[in-house]
């Protein structure tokens, strides 16, 4: 049964009459431009892209608050050798908020799962069955250690704020396939918005119209605020009617004096669209659709993973209906104050917070791959898991790790990428990179390739400089590929 649906008040009617006959609000203004053929409003399926691509969408999943590979997917046995021993036994480094402590080998035992043979730590028992068709990026780094712009860096490619997100350069470079959903949806953690907030999804200076749209997850909330009329305050058909007719006309007035305003015509757009969304986000959010058996595989009733399992699924509905770039947060802003964290960031205890939230990605992503690969959908869509650094190989006082922006992991499954392999490597404690140290730009360089996109053609101008994801960096990671 679905958990929220829209008021009664609202007559059953086709989109097009209910956009119509809707007052002449703001809606229907944009929804004439676009059946005038303005690009802004349409959804603009006929955009190709540079080359044949392997991937029609992108589900990123992201883990704020810095990931332990060496608790995870990079497994270093000479650190399990040093265990105890002093990381730095002349006592000249410092990590970002601590001097080192003890090397400190992972708190779950490693095992080699799948035909690759790919070494994966106990606390994915799920996402190791899945090994075989994951990619895994073990020379990762970051240029911060501040949680902030490292989450910036990963997501727009730049350590300071204002840059337009991978999201938003994938709809500006594509377009989107369903007019009724927005191109970019953004699905945070019930607990709270990641460190950095809203910046994370914003489209800088790329028309805000491709800025990442919010939906709420959370089964006992309507998905976006504000979409349906109140149902404690009522209008007559004449009332609103005339309010329309006035916000229209002070609209157009507004417009004309500011012919070219971005925000002004993607402020236009969302009316527009919300005016779409009360027919189809309902029915997108309405997981009683779906079958018992793949909510037990999603866990969506269960009390602490439930929530994620149900993003998860949301994302996959929403890719099965051409939404073209998804982002999943698996995990919300830092605070010391709660008795887990509501993130991964483990200064204090690792194996209680990773812990926590190990089962948590564990069945989601499990889940989500081996649900798109039953339907037939994983070759078109390619998954990114990752986090904006990783965390120090030596203690943390007693159970906890430091900040690492010197070596972390991050996966990819489907959309072309080659499963059961690995590129580049940390040093043998899990450090520094070593071997083909990597950034975000080669990661985003390589989903751009997928999606049929040349990292370096798509650009924007903006102040005299041709913009771009990747900024002056990046290349194809081509061994990650089939058929490289």
């Amino acid at each position: 049964m679905s958990e929220y649906q829209p008021s009664e008040n609202v007559p059953a009617m086709s989109r097009r009459r209910f956009l119509l006959e809707s007052g002449g609000g703001l809606g229907a203004v944009a929804f004439a431009s676009m059946l005038a053929g303005d690009p802004l409003h349409a959804a603009d399926s006929t955009k190709t892209g540079h080359h044949p691509a392997t991937a029609k969408n992108v589900i990123q999943i992201f883990c704020p608050g810095g990931l332990s590979h060496v608790d995870t997917w990079d497994y270093r046995p000479v650190l399990e050798k040093r265990a105890g021993k002093p990381f730095d036994p002349d006592g000249k480094l410092t990590f970002f908020a601590s001097k080192p402590g003890n090397c400190q080998p992972s708190f779950w035992k490693f095992r080699q799962h799948g035909e690759c043979g790919k070494w994966m730590s106990d606390l994915f028992p799920h996402l190791s069955r899945c090994v075989d068709d994951m990619a895994f990026i073990h020379s990762m780094q970051s240029k911060s250690a501040l949680h902030g712009p490292a989450m910036f860096m990963m997501n727009s490619g730049f350590i300071r704020p204002g840059f337009p997100a991978m999201g938003s350069w994938v709809t500006y470079g594509l377009g989107s396939e369903n007019e009724n959903m927005p191109a970019f949806v953004v699905l945070p953690d019930p607990r709270g918005l990641p460190p950095g907030g809203v910046i994370n999804w914003g489209a800088g200076f790329l028309p805000a119209v491709h800025q990442g749209t919010v939906i709420e997850s959370a089964k006992d909330k309507p998905p976006i605020a504000d979409l349906f009329p109140s149902q404690g305050f009522p209008l007559s058909e004449a009332s609103e009617d005339d309010s329309r007719a006035f916000l229209q006309a002070m609209n157009r007035h507004h417009a004309e004096q500011r012919p070219g305003d971005s925000m002004l015509e993607a402020r236009i757009a969302s009316y527009e669209l919300a005016a779409k969304l009360q027919l189809s986000a309902p029915q997108v959010m309405d997981l009683s659709q779906e079958t018992q058996a793949t909510h037990q595989m999603y866990a969506t009733e269960h009390e602490e993973i439930g929530s994620f399992g149900r993003q998860c699924l949301l994302a996959r509905r929403m890719v099965e209906r051409g939404v073209r770039f998804v982002q999943v947060f698996c995990g919300a802003e830092n605070t010391t104050a709660e008795k887990i964290r509501p993130n991964w960031d483990s200064h204090e205890d690792l194996p209680r917070d990773h812990g926590y939230w190990g089962a948590i990605l564990d069945r989601g992503a499990s889940a989500l791959i081996t649900d798109l690969k039953q339907r037939g959908m994983l070759d078109s869509t390619l998954i990114i898991c990752t986090s904006e650094f990783g965390r120090q190989p030596a203690a943390q006082g007693g159970k906890g790790r430091d900040h690492n922006p010197g070596a972390f992991t991050s996966w990819m499954a489907g959309g072309g990428i080659q499963g059961g392999v690995s590129y580049g490597q940390s040093d043998e404690l899990g450090f520094q990179a070593l071997d083909h140290p990597t950034y975000c730009y080669d990661l985003h360089a390589t989903a751009l390739h997928a999606l049929g996109l040349d990292h370096e053609r798509l650009t924007y101008y903006q102040n005299g400089i041709m913009r771009r994801l990747t900024d002056v960096h990046g290349h194809v990671l081509a061994s990650l590929l089939k058929n490289s």
